[in-house]
């Protein structure tokens, strides 16, 4: 999905946890992207020239105006951000989309593959962004790894949502985790490629640095198994964007099979990836969020989901430290 780096203050599946290493994604092959399809966010009126009559739509380049559509390549496995319901790609991103869609007067098309391919298939042309609650930082603007080595192309983000990582357990917290301290010497799961596994990695590090035992980092291809992994005490935490743990756990088992600690940790913004060499697309969605933000259909479709608590003030171009 991240973020998915949310783990700010805000709340929004953080994938901060280890997507540090989608900037290295350029070095990676592209797996078969396309569980799921669905257009999100449709076009203005048109005028009797077949152009759109949308307020930002000249704006947009010439391939894009041509055939109304952004191809949008998203992991959809992270409610409330992005998920399947009924067949569709739903939540946050898809609406926030749909909300562009209409300034920008084209249709958002969500692909769902996996999120550690998203950046490479950006960079390919698969896809002409990636939206799915990708943490903005320098390691993907420049498409390093986590030791500073040039792996891959970096990428542009136009960023439109804050998060943090959050931690959670079991319901009851069983083996008393109060924070990332705890973790030194317990097994923790997570998704494969996101920041939060690199979050877990520094921790690692801490721990074995104070004289205590590493964290044994679970590591798997989509959220949800990870989940499970808690959910069957195999590992005593997850680490996820604070949203998106809560989300899951107020609705996983009725609300009786995680708790999320309340501390956040990292708070970071989300961004929708953008090639480097596609500084018109780019620049037409930093306008485009203005715009949202200032007519209120981005806060109409933050309180929709309940992530109200990521919510920015204006977009900004690689703001990720």
């Amino acid at each position: 999905m991240t973020a998915r780096t949310t783990r700010r203050t805000t709340a929004a599946r953080t994938r901060l946890a280890a997507v540090g290493s989608l900037a290295v994604a350029g070095a990676l092959l592209l797996s078969a992207c396309g569980d799921q399809t669905n257009d999100s966010g449709g076009s203005s009126s048109e005028s009797s020239s077949g152009a759109s009559t949308a307020p930002l739509f000249s704006k947009l380049p010439a391939d894009i105006q041509k055939s109304g559509v952004i191809q949008v390549g998203t992991n959809a496995e992270y409610a409330p951000m992005e998920s399947v319901e009924g067949g569709k790609i739903v939540g946050v991103d898809p609406d926030i989309a749909a909300a562009l869609g209409k300034q920008l007067g084209v249709e958002f098309k969500f692909t769902s593959g996996g999120f550690d391919t998203l950046i490479t298939a950006v960079n390919s042309g698969r896809y002409d962004i990636a939206m799915s609650s990708i943490t903005d930082n320098k390691q993907r603007q420049e498409g390093l790894d986590d030791s500073g080595k040039k792996l891959g192309e970096g990428v542009d983000f136009v960023d439109y949502f804050t998060a943090g990582t959050a931690i959670y357990v079991q319901k009851g917290n069983p083996k008393g985790i109060t924070g990332m301290a705890d973790l030194c010497g317990q097994t923790v799961a997570v998704q494969r490629g996101t920041t939060y596994e690199e979050a877990l990695q520094a921790q690692s590090k801490t721990c074995t640095g104070d004289g205590k035992k590493a964290l044994k980092i679970e590591s798997f291809e989509n959220d949800t198994e990870a989940q499970t992994r808690v959910k069957s005490g195999g590992a005593v935490a997850g680490v996820n964007d604070y949203p998106v743990a809560v989300d899951m756990a107020e609705k996983a088992g009725g609300g009786n099979t995680f708790e999320v600690l309340d501390e956040q940790y990292e708070a970071a913004p989300f961004g929708i990836v953008v090639a480097k060499d596609n500084t018109q697309l780019r620049d037409a969605l930093k306008e485009a969020v203005d715009a949202i933000i200032e007519d209120g259909s981005y806060q109409k479709a933050l309180e929709k989901w309940g992530a109200e608590s990521g919510a920015i003030k204006q977009a900004a171009i690689n703001g990720g430290k």
